[in-house]
């Protein structure tokens, strides 16, 4: 082994060490246990939704319009007697499921664009990177709802792409800024020496290095997502109709709050904000472990 890759080993046994011991103290985190436990719970509920409800989420019962929360309904019924507990944890698979994918998406692809322009440089970086500008500049609602408008549909779908596509330019920024440091290192420097394509410094060498930012960026994203959908189903688009997600519950029943029927209201709302504040301590938590 020549002195050159015994100093690259050393160096990577070196990175694995501290990225070791700071998931360790990252695990040892309250707010990070608390964020795991929020998160988690509400994973169950995506997953094992229909062992944890004994009523139909769409299913109307005219008897027990608007019924507080009681030992029957634990939720309290709506106002065309729907029970909202079924309703909040059926609620939990579509936006769990269209915030994971639309922040995958703007993960991969802006990881992809930030690694191409931060080892490329030049007039490629300037190029992709004022196009990126450019559509970060309109906030994602903004966004999501002229397209929507322009493609007059309510699929969900299309509301991950939007959202995704939004996340696209402000991932890009951050993995670019981590992979220009990057790039000046040894290490890169020895892998171009050993005539390594640019695929495999990219994906190989640089990579790995620069995880913590981008899954910081990722939790940061989902729970900017978890609000985008619920948002855009507060407002009527985005989402099939008749979907029983958490932003529609709160549009369909929060002029109750004024008659004092609070609850239809409160717990689809309180779930959103639990969701987003798992999410968070889970990203600020991170971003203490690793100093970003």
């Amino acid at each position: 082994m020549t002195q050159a890759s015994a100093l690259r080993a050393a160096a990577v046994l070196e990175r694995k060490r501290i990225r070791k011991e700071r998931f360790a103290q990252l695990r040892r985190n309250p707010a990070f246990i608390l964020g795991a436990l929020l998160l988690g719970m509400w994973l169950i509920a995506a997953l094992f939704g229909n062992f944890l409800t004994r009523f139909e989420p769409g299913g109307v019962d005219v008897l027990n319009v608007n019924k507080r929360p009681s030992d029957e309904f634990w939720f309290g019924t709506d106002n065309i007697g729907r029970d909202v507990y079924s309703r909040v944890v059926a609620g939990t698979r579509p936006i769990i499921f269209m915030a994971f994918s639309a922040t995958a998406i703007g993960t991969l692809f802006g990881t992809t664009l930030g690694l191409l322009t931060g080892y490329m440089k030049g007039r490629f970086d300037v190029i992709v990177m004022r196009i990126l500008d450019a559509i970060s500049a309109l906030p994602v609602i903004v966004i999501a709802l002229l397209a929507l408008a322009a493609l007059e549909g309510q699929s969900e779908v299309i509301t991950v792409l939007i959202i995704g596509f939004v996340f696209t330019p402000i991932i890009a920024r951050t993995v670019r800024a981590a992979v220009l440091y990057e790039a000046e290192l040894d290490y890169v420097a020895a892998a171009k020496l050993r005539t390594e394509k640019m695929p495999h410094i990219l994906f190989v060498e640089i990579l790995p290095n620069v995880l913590p930012p981008i899954i910081v960026e990722f939790t940061i994203r989902l729970g900017y997502a978890v609000f985008a959908i619920a948002t855009l189903s507060f407002l009527g688009v985005g989402v099939e109709l008749g979907s029983p997600n958490w932003g529609s519950q709160v549009a369909e029943n929060y002029s109750g709050i004024f008659g004092n029927l609070w609850w239809a209201t409160v717990f689809p709302a309180g779930a959103i904000a639990t969701l987003a504040i798992g999410i968070n301590l889970i990203a600020d938590s991170i971003m203490e472990a690793f100093e970003i």
